[in-house]
């Protein structure tokens, strides 16, 4: 019996004559398959889009016309099948990287209401139409999981609308994962049932491996992904390698468990990226192999399996490829329309979740493949799921583009009165950061840290590298030094897709180089290394870091990272000194609080409170984001290091500076040197910051 794990990979027989053929022979050679597979990835999509439509289409369409029922082009041969395969995988994998356990823990209920009931609704009226239709219950129930299921085709409309936190479509997030892991299952228990194994033994299998592989998943890779990363976080070849393998082992492993690979790759991807930044040069790399190769390569052999002939030979089919759409789109609105009531929003909000939730892809198109390769369905449900997936994928981009700048404009207005009622927040830093680089090996948290918060506001990157002049000519062997730190420097931006401007210099000193190029560059944040604690010498003679410290005219990030800043767990910001500002303290927890979404971490506040007005404004201005605060009295430095985790990255304040001290005060280097295997960025406010027009 062949394992039903593999069952998506061997479908390769036709469905029925090709509508023609412009070769006897469809074409064998592996160069010019690659090539003519190429050519489609490239052109396909752009003529679509120059119709405004997603390109997904444009791919699924010219696997239809290259396919055996096509022009007889191209063969779904073993290559097209395995290439297939590893972009189902991918697409599955995409998917789960979209989706953030965050999202369920932080206001759970509305993703699980919503997510459950856009499970249930399709679920029930999909089940109940196909059955009208004469179709078995087995095969009823699998196309509804069709209906159930979706896919985040619109996201990238969320992120140019700027509304994807707004809470409409963070519960659409949440319920992803819930209604795509349901959907999941209910299509491994069909086939098991198809094949005459849902026995007793098999839940009794089924039920205990399914929970201990999720364990295993979502808790292990993260804690292995850490481990890895420590030992050779330096090397981006092995990261890459460490991320391909966690997908292909936990789709593998699902194989074992004879549930289906796309849940072990789905799977993957949420644990991966609990420990992955979104905005990190990895994980855009992740990404841009994924969507520019294997899942075009899916796409298009998924349209190879279309037969458009087949609506001429069987006109019937045109009704049922109607009542599947109807039903599917009738399912998701209903399903949207409830929980949105329930909450009581505005229909823009319906829309946006409606339109969200309505696109099918990643798990439509494999269900229905397995379906079809076990024989629960025939080659016109084939067809009129994929019609169901080309519409679907058609109206979501437009539904959300549609009703999304309503959302958008309530928010704003949310936002406006807001405002009226406070002061105005600071702006947020990292429209130009400059980062001084001096080791690639050593720089690379200090760079993934820039690029984190340059790409949050869409900002530039400014590395520089000063040769301090001595007097003497520069050895042609610091300049050729310095040339290859700023390339590296750059390559890790452009990977990132960040604007980068690179700096080398030659200058008095490397502090003086720093402060100047802050002004010319017209930089609004700094991000420095540090090792953690100032000798008595440089107390009174000063260091770079002092010198820079005392004279900048921005904020500083001061940063120590014995570990690597993906291994981050938890993050937290302590507020110790009566002299630090509201306003400082409001940019530093927009600091935190970006670093704690990017990183997938708790973002938690310990503050140093002794009863005065202006602790309870600090209280209250963290109260008021909805921060958890922990208010605490005593020894500062005990009660913070009490905080301190493994795997937390602390942020502090910098205290005011006194002659004789470290610059950035006592407190900072104190809880350092107790907390020697801590990330930490100590965050400095100029005294007198620099006006800007």
């Amino acid at each position: 019996m062949t394992p039903i794990g593999l069952a998506v990979h061997t479908l390769g027989k036709p469905l029925a004559l090709p509508l023609g053929q412009l070769f006897q022979e469809p074409i064998t050679d592996p160069v010019a398959i690659f090539l003519t597979i190429l050519a489609i990835m490239l052109v396909a999509p752009l003529l679509v889009e120059r119709l405004r439509l997603p390109g997904i289409i444009g791919l699924i369409l010219a696997g239809v016309v290259v396919g055996p029922y096509g022009l007889g082009i191209l063969d779904r041969d073993p290559t097209i099948v395995l290439l297939g395969t590893v972009g189902l995988l991918f697409l599955m994998f995409l998917g789960g990287l979209e989706t953030s356990l965050d999202d369920l823990k932080r206001n759970a209920d509305k993703p699980i209401i919503f997510g459950l009931a856009t499970f249930i609704v399709p679920m029930g009226l999909g089940t109940g139409v196909m059955m009208v239709l004469g179709y078995s219950l087995l095969a009823s129930v699998l196309v509804a999981s069709c209906f159930a299921s979706h896919t985040l085709v619109a996201l990238p409309v969320l992120n140019k609308l700027g509304i994807m936190r707004h809470p409409s479509s963070t519960a659409t997030l949440g319920a992803t994962l819930i209604t795509n892991v349901l959907a999941l299952l209910v299509l491994a228990v069909v086939v098991r049932a198809d094949q005459g194994d849902l026995t007793l033994g098999f839940w009794l299998f089924l039920i205990p491996a399914l929970t201990i592989y999720t364990v295993a998943v979502l808790w292990g890779v993260p804690k292995l992904g850490r481990w890895f990363f420590k030992q050779f976080g330096h090397d981006e070849g092995a990261e890459f390698t460490f991320v391909l393998a966690a997908l292909f082992v936990a789709s593998y492993l699902a194989s074992l468990i004879e549930i289906e690979p796309i849940v072990g790759a789905f799977l993957a991807g949420v644990a991966i990226t609990q420990i992955i930044p979104r905005l990190s040069p990895l994980m855009n790399r992740v990404q841009f192999i994924g969507n520019t190769l294997f899942v075009p390569i899916f796409l298009i052999s998924v349209g190879m399996l279309v037969d458009p002939m087949i609506l001429i030979r069987e006109p019937q089919s045109l009704l049922l490829v109607a009542i599947i759409v109807i039903t599917e789109l009738v399912s998701k609105f209903v399903a949207a329309w409830g929980p949105a009531r329930w909450f009581k929003w505005a229909f823009p909000s319906t829309m946006v979740m409606f339109g969200l939730s309505m696109a099918q892809a990643a798990s439509t198109l494999a269900a229905i493949t397995i379906a079809f390769d076990i024989g629960l369905v025939d080659e016109v449900v084939v067809n009129a799921i994929i019609v169901m997936i080309l519409v679907s994928c058609v109206l979501s981009p437009w539904v959300v583009a549609r009703w999304g700048p309503l959302v958008q404009s309530q928010a704003a207005d949310a936002d406006a009165t807001a405002s009226d009622q406070q002061q105005a927040a600071p702006p947020e830093l990292g429209q130009r950061i400059l980062i001084p680089v001096a080791n690639p090996s050593t720089e690379d948290n200090l760079l993934q840290l820039a690029i984190i918060l340059t790409k949050r506001v869409q900002g530039t990157l400014l590395p520089m590298h000063v040769l301090p002049d001595r007097n003497q000519p520069i050895a042609e062997a610091e300049k050729i030094r310095q040339s290859r730190l700023l390339d590296t420097a750059e390559t890790i931006a452009h990977a990132a897709t960040i604007p980068v401007e690179t700096i080398g210099r030659i200058d008095d000193s490397i502090a003086s180089g720093v402060l100047r190029t802050i002004q010319e560059r017209d930089a609004d944040l700094l991000i420095c290394g540090w090792k953690g604690f100032s000798t008595y010498q440089e107390n009174f003679f000063g260091s770079v870091i002092d010198t820079i410290v005392r004279s900048a005219t921005i904020p500083i990030l001061i940063s120590r990272f014995p570990q690597p800043i993906e291994n981050t767990e938890q993050v937290v910001l302590a507020i110790t000194g009566r002299q630090i500002s509201l306003r400082q303290i409001a940019s530093t927890v927009t600091i935190a609080q970006n670093l704690a979404e990017e990183l997938k971490a708790p973002l938690h506040v310990v503050q140093m409170a002794f009863g005065s007005k202006r602790d309870r404004k600090v209280t209250a201005l963290l109260q008021d984001q909805e921060i958890s605060v922990e208010p605490v009295q005593g020894n500062t430095i005990k009660r913070v290091s009490a905080a301190i985790q493994p795997n937390t990255l602390l942020i502090l304040i910098a205290s005011t500076y006194s002659v004789g001290q470290p610059a950035l005060g006592r407190e900072p280097e104190a809880i350092t040197r107790a907390n020697q295997d801590t990330n930490i960025i100590v965050v400095n406010f100029p005294a007198k910051p620099l006006k800007r027009a």
